[in-house]
This record gives C-alpha cells, structure tokens and sequence, in this order.
C-alpha cells in the first residue's frame, strides 16, 4: 500500500496469492513497520476524515471476510459427495454402492424359452475424470467363467443354459441367473466338420429356440484373421449329447462362396440369430474389418436364403489401433484395427436394436491397454426395421461409427461385451461378460454379469 493508502504492487500480488492460499492471509498480516505508512496521517474518503491506519485496518479486514468467504465456498464444493454412477473411458472410482444387493432371478414355468422372474436391484458405483457424464448401475455379478456367452432359458427343464467358448463348445445349467452353475459337457460331439480355423474349440456360439428345436450358430477361425466360417447344430435338446452339426453356413477369406459380397470384405465371426416378428430369421456377425453385416436364412435354419439380401449394418471407419506388420487382405486389416463386434438384435416398443461390442475385448495384460480407454463397451442403435438402418440419439447411422455406450467399465466391472438381451414378462436383461478388476484381467477369468433394462425415450439404460 502506497502512501495514499491505495494497494501498491508488492501487496496486490500478496493478496492475489492470499486469495488461493488463505494461509497466507496472518503473514501479510504480520508485514513489518517499514512497509506500513504512517499511522497518524489522516485522509478524506468520501467526504469523511479517517486515520490511515483505521482505514487500512478495514481494508485488511475487508481483504481478510472476503478471503475466508472464498476459501469457505471452495471447501463446500469440494466436499459435494461424488454421485455413483459416473464414468469416463479411463479411470474407475471405486465406490461403495449405497443400495442393498438384490436376490437370484428365479424363473416360473413358462413356454417362453428366456422368461424371467423378479428383477435385480440396481446398485450404483461410479468414476470420475475429464468428460465424466455417463451414469451406469452397478453389474449384477456371476461366478460363471464365460466370453462371449450365448444364454436361454428352457421351461421344460425351467433352467437357464450357457453356451460358450471352450472344448468343442461348453454347455452349463444353472435354476437362475446367478446359479449355481453346472457344467454339462460339451455341445458337438467331435471337432466342428468345417475345416479351417480353430475346429476343437469354435467361437462366440449363439443358441436358440425355434419351432421347439434349438439351433447353436457358431464360428471358427483364427486370431487376427478373417480366414472364417460361421457353421450351425440343432438338437432337440438344450443340453449336451444330441446335437448334429450341420456345418458350413458362410465363410469368407477362404473356401466356396468367400468371393461372394459382402463375405469377400467382412469377417464372418461372432453370429447372432434374430427372428422378425413376421417369421424371418436373420443371421448377423461380423468383426473388425467393414463391421457389421446382415443376411436372411432359410426357411430350414442350417443354410442362408437364395437371395440373401445382405445388409451393412455398422462399421467403425477410424482405424482405431495400428496396422499389424505384414498385414494383407486375410490376416490383418492394413487399414489398422476398427474394432467392432459381437452384434445382437432385439426388439421393444416398435424399435428394432442392434447391439454391438466396441474396443479392445482382451490382453490386458499390459497396463497400457488397459488405461487407454479402448476397452470393450456396449453400444446400440436403433431402426424401425430389422434391417436398418439403425442410427445412435444424435441421428448418425452405425455404418458411420455412430452408437450409443449403454454399458462400460466402471468400479470393478471392465471391459464388459459379448453381449445379449433375455426377455420375460417383467421386460428385458441386459447380458454380458466382463473382468473384474478385483480378481484378474486374464481373458479367462471373464465372467457372466448381467442389469435389467429401462427405456427412456426408447433407448435402453441399464438399470
């Protein structure tokens, strides 16, 4: 402060400085005799006569009320409890949920071959960090170690069946949702007839019902490449020991037909069945490469319809990781890595939903892949048709990388996909596979995890 008592240079930087460190507020407080005017010289502000010193008494106290104010609404803010449920796509903050656990879904007889019966308690956990927005609900978790799982629910045994990666295809059955599991055995009774790819053990198998005859789609190949097949069983059963495999029903890369469009440009992996409500069956699948893809069967559900009407359903354009080396046209993408995947419909309310697994699904090993915020989420858009086009909230169509996030990582869930939707008379669930964090994020400590869904404005919201 000069001696006209106004705030000269030295002390207005102190006081800025005091402003985001209050502390500071009793050193300057405290400031020596030499630097303080003369206390008996009397000044006029605003017409009154007023000692210097009186008047830089108020100032300091003035300085100091509003300091404390400052100081006072930063704390208030900072100590506003964060809201469960909020995630960004890298960090997890990890949360006691304040809600109580929910029981086992427990099924009644019923001729529906995925009802269900009570709905789980949402239970909330959150993250925070640049961006955070989205509200997720805590997963209801299994103890089922399973990728990509393919579940139905049989009323006349009134058991749930799992389907999943492993030996010749594993089957397990389970009273409900949340078990106990039991492992059954395996589907095909030897090593798939489709000769190429990884026969003793196919992929991402995907079950169900039709006409009282259960039909398993699955498919093999081998990691990195699109050297595949989607081939299919029936059986009159759900469990293991009566299954025909029927074989090939698409293939690309490679073998008769993989010239054709579009399975001279996809990847025919990760096959999902979808039966319209006029009796279409329509088969999707698809991975990396051009993404998503549509076809019809026919009317026997081992082979594709004559016209096969293929449709693109989604795509990721952004080559989200880099080109493999050597990569070509079969064993990985020179384009680089547009990971999407894992495709599912279903319906509701007059929409048609396609959903999709997008990210990174494994190896995650290396904490880099695992703080990136490239990890498998689920995604979805909509259509009024079955085969499409189907577009996320704001209007962009999946085929141009549009999809909205219904479910990602958050507390100890990570990287949850594989996903699929049981129906009952309560409404849909949500299923999925995801690691958890607490436990390991080896690819096979994957395991079941499921939430109930809500629509708002119909779009789905995981509850």
């Amino acid at each position: 402060m000069d001696e006209r008592g106004i705030l000269d240079d030295a002390d207005a930087g102190l006081l800025a400085g005091a402003a985001a460190r209050p502390w500071l507020v009793s050193s300057w407080l405290a400031l020596p005799s030499s630097h303080i005017p003369r206390a008996n010289t009397r000044i006029s502000v605003l017409g009154i006569r007023i000692r210097r010193s009186t008047l830089r008494r108020l100032v300091k106290m003035a300085v100091l009320l509003l300091v404390l104010a400052l100081f006072s609404l930063a704390c208030s803010t900072r100590a506003t409890p964060y809201r469960f449920g909020v995630i960004n796509d890298t960090n997890a903050f990890r949360g006691e949920s304040p809600y109580p656990a929910s029981s086992s879904i427990a099924v009644p007889p019923s001729s529906s071959p995925t009802t269900l019966q009570s709905a789980p308690t949402a239970l909330k956990t959150a993250t925070t960090g640049a961006g955070a927005a989205a509200v997720y609900a805590k997963a209801h978790g299994t103890d089922l170690h399973i990728h990509d799982p393919s579940i139905i629910y049989d009323a006349s045994t009134a058991s749930f069946y799992s389907y999943s990666v492993g030996p010749r295809m594993l089957i397990h059955q389970s009273p409900t949702l949340d078990g106990p599991w039991t492992e059954l055995g395996s589907l095909l009774p030897a090593d798939s007839i489709i000769p190429k790819g990884d026969r003793k053990a196919p992929w991402a198998p995907s079950t169900i019902q039709i006409n009282g005859r259960f039909y398993c789609y699955y498919a093999v190949s081998n990691a990195g490449c699109r050297d595949s097949a989607v081939g299919v069983a029936s059986s009159d059963s759900p469990g293991p020991g009566a299954w025909t495999d029927h074989g090939l029903l698409i293939q690309s890369g490679t073998g008769a037909g993989a010239d054709q469009f579009p399975l001279n440009q996809s990847n025919t992996i990760d096959p999902s069945i979808f039966v319209d409500t006029d009796g279409s069956v329509y088969l999707t699948f698809g991975s990396f490469w051009t993404g998503i893809w549509e076809v019809k069967l026919g009317s026997d559900l081992i082979s594709v319809a004559e016209d096969m009407d293929a449709r693109h359903l989604a795509a990721e354009p952004g080559a989200i990781f880099p080109a493999r080396k050597n990569a070509n046209s079969i064993c990985g993408d020179p384009t680089g890595g547009h990971p999407i995947e894992g495709s599912f419909l279903s319906y509701h309310g007059g929409w048609y939903y396609l959903w999709f697994s997008w990210g990174r699904c494994c190896e995650f090993k290396d904490e880099r892949m695992r703080t990136n915020g490239k990890e498998y989420r689920i995604k979805v858009g909509r259509s009024t048709s079955a085969q499409g086009p189907f577009v996320d909230k704001q209007g962009k169509d999946l085929i141009d990388g549009g999809g909205e996030t219904v479910y990602a990582s958050n507390g100890d869930v990570f990287a949850p996909g594989g996903q699929g939707i049981l129906s009952d008379g309560l409404g849909d669930i949500l299923y999925y596979h995801y690691l958890n964090t607490s436990i390991s994020y080896d690819f096979w400590e994957a395991r079941l995890g499921y939430n109930r869904l809500e629509y708002e404005d119909g779009w789905p919201v995981a509850v």
